[in-house]
């Protein structure tokens, strides 16, 4: 790992910390100050000439702060002479704004896109963006990660023999029916249909969960609405017990609390691509590690091999 530089923003550096681990190199200083017109200043506290440079920022809130950060690291890196800077993204917020579903409205997804590799990104590395079109918006190379296998690996410890995988939409079932596959378990889907942020409607489950251990598989799980719509379709009929999964744990507006109070949720899995505050954790929650996997992605990015080899959808 010649020639490389890891710098973190202040959005998850626990997992910077734990690639760099993994990586066996250093997690290199960086100094954000703010100035009394609230405006950001960053500095890179290392040398970046002519370095591979990565900068590890999920886009967890407050987002539009944590973004500005990462542009002033991306520009900071830019002006240094980095060789190439890769932006290590493992939670893309604004992925979730990619169509126009009302008159006059942004596409955020895609501005945000724009505006890394106009600050100077030449290749992102990210995990589970919300929709697969979004790999589309950029204009640099993206490495597009999941995090299936380490869920996977956690449940191949239960007995799955009368297990259905479900997935809350039909826009996740390719990803559920992958997990299921892994799992050697069933699928099912719901049937939604999204009124607001809020506000969700499942008017059917497609497959069959009576009498099932279910596991409903999501890409995240924010204020909870869905999973908890989707509970109440899956008691109707008739499943025997439940456990979560998800990649991003955002977990907003008491939604932890909320599924913690669900009697028939066993467990409710999540990974470590947003942070977790200790304010949040309940009995009923694991989190996993995506750091051995990025590490992984990022070595063979330094080194030139094939990351798709180990990452593309099974």
């Amino acid at each position: 790992m010649r020639d490389i530089a890891v710098f973190s923003g202040g959005a998850h550096t626990e997992l910077a910390e734990e690639i760099c681990s993994y990586l066996s190199v250093p997690l290199l200083p960086s100094r954000v100050a703010r100035f009394a017109n609230d405006c950001l200043e960053v500095q890179l506290q290392a040398n970046c000439r002519e370095r591979d440079v990565y900068l590890i920022q999920p886009l967890v809130p407050p987002v539009q702060e944590h973004l500005v950060e990462l542009l002033l690291l991306l520009d900071a890196a830019r002006g240094a002479s980095a060789a190439r800077i890769t932006v290590v993204m493992p939670h893309y917020a604004y992925a979730r704004s990619d169509k126009k579903d009302a008159p006059r409205i942004s596409i955020g997804a895609r501005l945000v896109a724009d505006l890394l590799a106009t600050a100077g990104a030449n290749r992102v590395l990210t995990m589970t963006l919300h929709s697969p079109q979004v790999h589309g918006f950029f204009s640099v190379p993206v490495d597009h990660l999941h995090a299936l296998r380490e869920l996977a690996a956690h449940f191949t410890g239960y007995d799955l023999s009368n297990t259905v995988v479900v997935s809350p939409d039909l826009g996740n079932a390719k990803a559920s029916a992958s997990f299921a596959r892994m799992l050697g378990t069933d699928v099912a889907a719901g049937a939604k249909q999204r009124f607001t942020d809020d506000r969700v409607s499942i008017s059917s489950i497609i497959g069959d969960v009576g009498g099932k251990d279910v596991i409903v598989l999501d890409d995240e799980i924010a204020k909870g609405s869905t999973v908890l719509e989707l509970l109440d379709r899956l008691r109707e009929r008739g499943a025997k017990s439940i456990r979560v999964a998800t990649t991003h744990g955002l977990f907003s507006s008491g939604a932890l609390d909320k599924l913690q109070a669900q009697d028939d949720v066993l467990e409710i899995v999540c990974t470590n691509t947003v942070p977790i505050g200790k304010e949040k954790f309940v009995p009923k929650l694991t989190v996993l590690s995506i750091a051995p996997a990025m590490a992984e992605a990022i070595r063979r990015i330094h080194n030139g091999e094939s990351v798709s080899a180990l990452f593309d959808q099974p």
